[in-house]
């Protein structure tokens, strides 16, 4: 069977950025931005997404592009004989479905919120209370998350059953061109809000008032952590895209193109909330409560708060959406291309495994309440920590040992494959900072995700 391939480099950046950009760009970034000294983080931050992020992520799309495979059957290809590198290619899929048994439901709650929006649910005068309540009310529903989630799901299968072409590049260009179209009039209707330009400056300007009260390492640990994180490499997700693309184009180039999309997007998230939150007197919080708490207050304060408060939760569900589209593309062509699936078969198969498999995650608010599993947390916190603290940082090590070590692939076959195609190349010296130093910064943030 031929492998399927993207019709155009704009689709696969798009698709990629796409895989990139979620939830962690609007309800994360923004907050430890401003509290670790705004302008000064996002150069910290920048720095470790050029001299970290963009490696690995080169590193995933090196092994998709030269084996053509799944991450499973792609180190199989690639890896020396005898030697069990193929391994994490199982425990990236495995990552792949542990992230879609939770980010399902919580993407679900965005298009919940749009809907409600919608329907008129929050009105203008609704007390800081009841619109707690609406949150709270949801989540003590598992009828409605469920709901929510299935149709999430749903959606994503029957688009990705249509092919790459014909379903995810399709419909990820639509979502992310209407993503960056909201994100713009979204932060420019920010800007203009009285007391806006304040919110804007405790996000950019740079301010060592986050290092006198947190300190430098704490600071740079931030950045450090938020620009490998921004990226979702180390499962796979992104290696995916890799096998779907040809070789006119360098991949440190494309690299810096997907990275630089997602920090676009992140940065314009917090342009729309601190000038918003500002403008109404309120500090932003970290975590769900500022999406589903703080920031319809500020919109049911403003002018067509409806209308806005709509909009930004559509540009939200398509964040969220196209990581779902993105991270389920490589279920399946995992499924495709270990069990020689047809799409159609994969899609319907994996549909109901997801579907079932997020279910429990949905429950873990109301049914499930009481119900703790690591270190005391409940089940989204479980799956979450499984995927953001051990399968990601583990797993972008691997791919980073298997690229650069003579025990997997190697320096020199990474080296040719990663800049084969016009663009931007990496340097020959690259190879000591990526055995020596680049190791040390990914276990750095390896027990740091095991010590919280």
């Amino acid at each position: 069977m031929e492998r399927e391939s993207f019709q155009s480099r704009l689709g696969f950046l798009l698709v990629s950025a796409g895989c990139a950009i979620g939830i962690g760009n609007v309800w994360r970034f923004p907050y430890i931005c401003g509290e670790y000294g705004g302008g000064l983080f996002v150069l910290i931050y920048l720095l470790f997404l050029l001299i970290m992020g963009v490696p690995v992520l080169a590193m995933e799309l090196s092994v998709g592009r030269a084996s053509q495979k799944s991450a499973y059957l792609g180190f199989k290809k690639l890896e020396p004989e005898g030697t069990k590198w193929h391994i994490h290619g199982l425990t990236s899929i495995v990552g792949n479905y542990i992230l879609m048994m939770f980010y399902t439901v919580v993407s679900g709650w965005m298009l919940d919120y749009f809907f409600k929006f919608i329907r008129g649910e929050f009105t203008p005068g609704m007390s800081t209370e009841q619109i707690g309540n609406v949150f709270g009310n949801m989540l003590a529903d598992p009828v409605e998350l469920v709901f929510w989630m299935l149709l999430e799901v749903i959606l994503c299968f029957i688009i990705l059953s249509a092919g790459i072409q014909g379903g995810l590049e399709k419909v990820t260009k639509i979502m992310m061109g209407a993503l960056l179209i909201l994100i713009i009039v979204l932060g420019l209707h920010s800007l203009v809000l009285p007391g806006g330009m304040e919110g804007l400056s405790f996000l950019l300007l740079p301010s060592l008032d986050g290092v006198h009260q947190h300190g430098w390492w704490t600071v740079i640990s931030a950045a450090m952590n938020q620009a490998f994180f921004t990226l979702s490499v180390g499962m796979g997700s992104m290696e995916i895209f890799g096998s779907y693309i040809d070789k006119h184009h360098s991949l440190p180039g494309e690299s810096v193109r997907i990275a630089a999309l997602d920090t676009i997007v992140a940065i314009m998230a917090g342009m729309i909330i601190f000038p918003a939150c500002f403008a109404y007197g309120l500090r932003p919080d970290a975590g769900p409560s500022l999406l589903f708490v703080t920031l319809p207050n500020v919109f049911m304060d403003m002018t067509g708060g409806l209308i806005w408060g709509a909009m930004f939760f559509l540009f939200m569900t398509f964040a969220s959406f196209s990581t779902v589209l993105a991270v389920c593309e490589n279920i399946i062509s995992f499924c495709m291309d270990t069990f020689k699936w047809t799409r159609k078969k994969a899609a319907i198969i994996n549909g109901f495994m997801v579907g079932l498999l997020s279910i429990p995650c949905a429950l873990g608010f109301n049914v499930w309440e009481s119900v703790t599993i690591i270190g005391n947390r409940g089940v989204l916190d479980t799956e979450d920590f499984l995927v953001s603290n051990l399968i990601l940082p583990i797993g972008s090590l691997i791919f980073l040992l298997f690229c650069v070590t003579k025990y997997g692939w190697g320096f020199k076959n990474f080296f040719e494959e990663v800049n084969t195609g016009d663009g931007m190349k990496f340097p020959t010296w690259v190879k000591g900072y990526f055995q020596l130093i680049l190791p040390i910064m990914l276990f750095v943030i390896i027990v740091q995700g095991l010590i919280q």
